[in-house]
């Protein structure tokens, strides 16, 4: 429970970093608005359609009589648009950090700064930087796709499917969106993903502290486009609590500012 806690205070510390800095809170959230409007123009059209999808996938209900049939297709359309919320709650994340990877990678380069103990930045170009955080996406995303669809087929299950699915689900999407949104901040100290993924399970608690109320404020989409800014300071802060900075790494960075050392001893 410490370490969840501790989770939970990094992400709001990170949201009152960017606070107390309004361009940086302006300019992050507009990759989160592109993201989030291709999200709602997706998922309108699997709520619109998913009925026909039912339709499609259980043919060898046609003849059942009712309540059978639309009971029957009527868990397939909750657990199908369940799973796609889901697959976008992880993806969101990962597509927003693609769109505005430039200016990510520098606040995640201002946190650390004004925290003192600065990496030495990736000698990768640009493009280098997309494609790799690109593969390392996609590589999330069939991981979440595979336990989705076990979730998926566990909803199908009586009382748990209404009780135990969802937690477990939300706890999935904290967690990966934990390992999405430290990915900026841990390939600047070249941290490749699986090593990254190991960093936060050995902190399990830690992670699903900072993700899971990510995941929840998620489900009002609005705040996901409020909150993206102060969620990419705060997983900088969070990678800076898995990888403490080095006393070398210390000796030779810039002196960080009074103001902002002050901050971070709160």
């Amino acid at each position: 429970m410490r370490d969840f806690a501790a989770g939970v205070g990094l992400l709001f510390k990170g949201q009152r970093w960017v606070a107390g800095r309004g361009r940086w809170w302006g300019f992050g959230m507009i990759p989160a608005l592109i993201a989030l409007v291709g999200y709602v123009v997706a998922l309108t059209a699997l709520a619109v359609w998913s009925g026909d999808l039912a339709r499609w996938a259980t043919p060898f209900a046609d003849g059942w009589g009712s309540p059978w049939q639309g009971l029957l297709r009527g868990v397939f359309v909750a657990a199908l648009i369940g799973g796609g919320l889901l697959l976008a709650m992880v993806s969101f994340t990962a597509v927003t950090l693609l769109i505005g990877q430039p200016f990510y990678e520098s606040l995640a380069a201002k946190v650390d700064e004004t925290g003192g103990g600065v990496p030495a930045a990736p000698g990768q170009s640009l493009w280098r930087e997309l494609v790799v955080a690109a593969g390392d996406s996609l590589r999330v995303l069939v991981r979440v796709a595979g336990i989705g669809l076990l979730l998926f087929l566990c909803g199908f299950v009586p009382v748990v499917g209404q009780t135990v699915v969802p937690v477990v689900g939300m706890g999935v999407s904290g967690f990966f969106l934990a390992v999405e949104l430290t990915a900026v901040a841990l390939q600047r100290r070249g941290i490749p993903q699986r090593e990254r993924i190991r960093l936060l399970r050995g902190r399990l608690g830690l992670a699903l502290g900072f993700g899971v109320p990510l995941a929840l404020l998620a489900l009002v989409p609005v705040l996901t486009v409020v909150v993206m800014p102060g969620a990419v300071a705060g997983a900088t802060l969070l990678a800076r609590e898995l990888l403490p900075a080095e006393p070398a790494v210390e000796e030779a960075a810039a002196e960080p500012d009074p103001e902002n050392a002050a901050y971070f001893r709160k």
